[in-house]
C-alpha cells in the first residue's frame, strides 16, 4: 500500500470515529477515559497537535468543535451529565497510582 492511500484510509477512520463519538453523546468523556484513557478531548487536543506541527494553528477551542460538531461548550451544556461519586473515584484512581 502507497503512503497516499494509507493517509486517506487513516483519514476516513479518524472521520467515521469522530462521527461515532458525535452520535454518541451518551457516552460520557468519563466513561471514555476510566475505560480507554482517552476521550473526546484527548482527540482534539492530538488534532490540534498534529495540526501544529505542520505549521498550522489551529486551537484548542476550534479543534474541539471540529471533534465534538458545535462549540464544545454547547455540547457539555446539551450532553454532558455530571460524574458520579464512582466514575471520579474510578478516574482518581486511574490517574494517580
Amino acid at each position: 500500500m502507497d503512503d497516499a492511500t494509507r493517509t486517506e484510509l487513516e483519514a476516513a477512520a479518524f472521520r467515521r470515529l469522530r462521527d461515532h463519538l458525535r452520535e454518541r453523546t451518551d457516552v460520557q468523556n468519563i466513561d471514555m477515559m476510566n475505560l480507554t484513557g482517552m476521550c473526546r478531548n484527548c482527540l482534539s487536543r492530538w488534532y490540534d497537535e498534529a495540526a501544529a506541527e505542520r505549521g498550522i494553528e489551529i486551537g484548542k477551542e476550534k479543534a474541539r468543535e471540529i471533534v465534538y460538531g458545535m462549540p464544545y461548550g454547547e455540547w457539555r451544556d446539551k450532553h454532558q451529565t455530571e460524574a458520579t461519586a464512582e466514575q471520579q473515584a474510578t478516574f482518581a484512581k486511574q490517574n494517580h497510582d
